[in-house]
C-alpha cells in the first residue's frame, strides 16, 4: 500500500508539474482573476447534491444485499461508503475493500458477499459510464468526434495495426499457459487452507454479483431509479459548477455531460483524480471555446470541492461509526 501510495502520488505531482509548466505568466494572471471572481456560494448546492449522490449509492448498495438475506442500516451503509471514498484518496481501489470491511465489522455481513455486491455495483457504473460516453460522442460528433478519435480510437488502432502475427500468437499462448498454470496449482493444492479460503471468497463474490438477478421486480426498479439519480447528481454538480465562473455560465447540459464523462476517466486512473482530472476537464472545455486559463481554474474548483466533501464526510463517518453503533446496540439491549 505504501508503494502504491507514493507511486501514484509521485505520478500525480509529475502530471501537475508538467501541466503547469506550460502556463504563461499572462495565463497565470487570468487564472488568478478567475479564481478571485468565482462565485463560491454556488458550491453549496453543488456539494449538497454531492452528498445526495453518496446517499443514493448507499441505498442502492443495500438493495443488492437484501437478496442475500442481509439488511444493514442505511446510515451504517452510508458511513461505510464515505470511509471507502476517503481510503481511495490514499490508495487506488483500497476504498472498495475498506467499505466492505467497515460494513462487515458493524453489521456482521459476510465480507466475501459484500465484495461481490461491490463488484456488481461497479460493473453497473462502468456500463453506465460507457453508455453515457457513447451517447455524448454520438450526440456531439461535431465537437467531440475528432477529439475522441485522436486521443482514444487512433492510438488503439495504431497498436492493433502495428502488432504483427507472431506477437499476437505469443500473447494468446502466454495467456493460455498462465491460465493452465493457475488451474494446475489450484488442483495440486485444492485441499490447502489457502485454496479453501479462495473457494469461499469466489463463491461469495459470485453470489454477490448475481444478487442483481435475484432482486424482486420492484427492487430492480428501485435499483435502476437510484442508478439514474446517482448519475443525475454527478451531472448536476458539473452543471451548477459552470455558474461559478462568468466565462462558463453560458455552457449547457451537453458540455456538462462531456466534462463529466471525460473527467470521470481522470477519477478512475488516478487516486481521487489528482493530476489527471484537471487537465482532462481543461482540454474538454477548450473544445467548447473556453480559454486555457478558465478551464484550468474550473477543473481545480470542481476537483477541490469534490475532494474536500469526501475528506470531511469521510472523517465524520469514521468518528460517527462507533458512536452510532454504540447507541444502536444500547437501544436494542434496552428494548430486549
Amino acid at each position: 500500500n505504501a508503494i502504491k501510495f507514493f507511486s501514484f502520488f509521485g505520478i500525480a505531482l509529475l502530471s501537475i508539474s508538467l501541466f503547469t509548466t506550460v502556463i504563461s505568466s499572462a495565463q497565470w494572471e487570468q487564472i488568478k482573476v478567475a479564481l478571485v471572481q468565482a462565485n463560491y456560494w454556488l458550491l453549496i448546492p453543488a456539494m449538497t447534491i454531492g452528498i445526495a449522490s453518496h446517499w443514493f449509492r448507499a441505498v442502492r448498495w443495500k438493495l443488492l444485499m437484501k437478496p442475500l438475506g442481509h439488511q444493514p442500516s442505511t446510515l451504517n451503509t452510508f458511513f461505510a461508503v464515505m470511509v471507502g471514498y476517503l481510503a481511495n484518496l490514499a490508495v487506488p481501489r483500497l476504498g472498495e475493500v475498506t467499505r466492505c470491511g467497515v460494513l462487515a465489522q458493524y453489521e456482521k455481513v459476510p465480507a466475501d458477499k459484500l465484495v461481490g455486491t461491490m463488484i456488481a455495483e461497479r460493473a453497473v457504473d462502468l456500463a453506465c459510464l460507457v453508455f453515457l460516453m457513447v451517447l455524448t460522442v454520438v450526440t456531439q460528433l461535431d465537437i467531440l468526434g475528432a477529439y475522441v478519435h485522436e486521443t482514444i480510437l487512433q492510438p488503439v488502432s495504431n497498436k492493433i495495426t502495428n502488432a504483427n502475427g507472431p506477437q499476437l500468437i505469443a500473447g494468446v499462448v502466454a495467456l493460455a499457459l498462465f491460465i493452465l498454470l493457475l488451474l494446475w496449482l489450484f488442483r495440486r493444492f485444492a485441499k490447502s487452507k489457502a485454496a479453501i479460503t479462495i473457494k469461499a471468497l469466489a463463491r461469495g463474490i459470485l453470489e454477490g454479483f448475481l444478487s442483481i438477478g435475484k432482486m424482486e421486480k420492484k427492487k430492480k426498479g428501485w435499483f435502476f431509479i437510484h442508478t439514474v439519480l446517482i448519475w443525475s447528481c454527478y451531472l448536476s454538480q458539473v452543471y451548477i459548477g459552470f455558474f461559478c465562473l462568468e466565462a462558463t455560465n453560458h455552457l449547457g447540459i451537453s458540455a456538462a455531460l462531456a466534462v463529466l464523462m471525460i473527467g470521470s476517466v481522470g477519477m478512475i486512473v488516478m487516486p481521487g483524480g489528482i493530476g489527471a482530472y484537471q487537465p482532462l476537464v481543461q482540454k474538454t472545455l477548450e473544445l467548447y471555446g473556453i480559454p486555457y486559463a478558465i478551464g484550468f481554474a474550473f477543473g481545480w474548483i470542481i476537483w477541490v470541492a469534490q475532494t474536500m466533501l469526501v475528506i470531511v464526510l469521510g472523517f465524520i463517518s469514521l468518528v460517527a461509526l462507533p458512536i452510532y453503533n454504540k447507541h444502536k446496540a444500547e437501544s436494542i439491549k434496552h428494548k430486549a
